[in-house]
């Protein structure tokens, strides 16, 4: 399962509407990808298809749909929101990452 906070659920959103989605019918796609300074990074995108090896999660009125190759690198996470003059954006607090970089988009098990 992913969780999403209350800050990322409100920045969802609002770039879903801004970008033409609905959080009510459509989904927060969320991945991984081989790349970035530890070796996978993370790739978040919106998506109104279910894709056929998706696995779906309801957090906190957020749909989200991973990939099942995905889901064992992501299981546990929690998506959350820093904003403010020092924010990062989406960040994820991922239980499986046993090295992340500076930045904290990419990460090693």
């Amino acid at each position: 399962m992913i969780k999403v906070s209350d800050t990322a659920k409100k920045k969802i959103i609002d770039l879903m509407k801004d970008d033409g989605f609905d959080a009510a019918t459509d989904y927060v796609r969320v991945g991984v990808k081989s790349g970035g300074c530890s070796g996978l990074s993370y790739d978040l995108k919106f998506d109104k298809n279910k894709g056929e090896d998706d696995k779906i999660f309801v957090d906190n009125d957020i749909t989200i749909a991973v990939e099942k190759k995905s889901f064992l690198y992501l299981a546990g996470t929690i998506l959350e929101f820093s904003g403010g003059l020092n924010g990062k954006g989406f960040v994820f607090n991922n239980p499986n990452a046993t090295r992340t970089c500076g930045c904290g988009e990419s990460f090693s098990l």
